[in-house]
């Protein structure tokens, strides 16, 4: 198993491989030096940004990142978060705005497509996002949210999430694609 593979390098360090090559009756052995590409990188260690994800609109509104992952099957990133909306999210009437939905799930989304990417390849921009609003949310709800990767290419990923209420209704959802940015080539 290669120091990548195990965890050791990070994407962009060196490593040195000792090979084997048969020729005729002998064995040579080569070393080859070789740079360790981004999907060979271990997963990222995201644990920094849970919270507020590192943006303080999150907390000020009242969504907490509590975990992260990839799934075993496809290495598909996944993110979750707990949200209590707080006044400033709501209109006059205490309903959350359907904007600040937007702002949740476009946060949710981002975070599971990075929770998926290795070494330091990120997310770019959001190209594209559709939410919908099913039911209402007001504030001092307790809320459940969870962003997850349908299916990543080499430039974009895209992605869902959901926000569900204490009883498990789906209150709003999104879909959307991410522009992702390579570290190498």
């Amino acid at each position: 198993m290669s120091a990548a593979k195990r965890g050791l390098l990070r994407s962009g360090q060196t490593d040195l491989s000792v090979r084997s090559v048969p020729c005729r009756d002998k064995v040579h052995h080569r070393i080859a030096w070789r740079t360790v590409t981004s999907s060979e990188a271990p997963p990222k260690d995201m644990s920094r940004w849970l919270g507020d994800g590192g943006m303080p609109i999150l907390g000020a509104i009242g969504v907490r990142f509590d975990d992260y992952g990839t799934e075993d099957d496809d290495d598909a990133g996944w993110a979750t978060a707990v949200w209590e909306p707080q006044p400033i999210a709501c209109n006059p009437h205490g309903i959350v705005q359907a904007g600040v939905h937007s702002v949740v799930l476009d946060a949710a989304m981002n975070f599971a497509v990075n929770a998926g990417l290795r070494g330091k390849d990120r997310t770019k921009a959001t190209i594209e996002m559709k939410a919908e609003t099913m039911r209402p949310a007001a504030a001092g709800d307790v809320l459940s949210v969870r962003g997850a990767v349908m299916r990543e290419t080499r430039q974009i990923a895209f992605a869902e999430a959901r926000i569900e209420d204490a009883e498990g209704r789906l209150v709003s959802r999104a879909t959307g694609t991410f522009l992702l940015h390579r570290a190498e080539g």
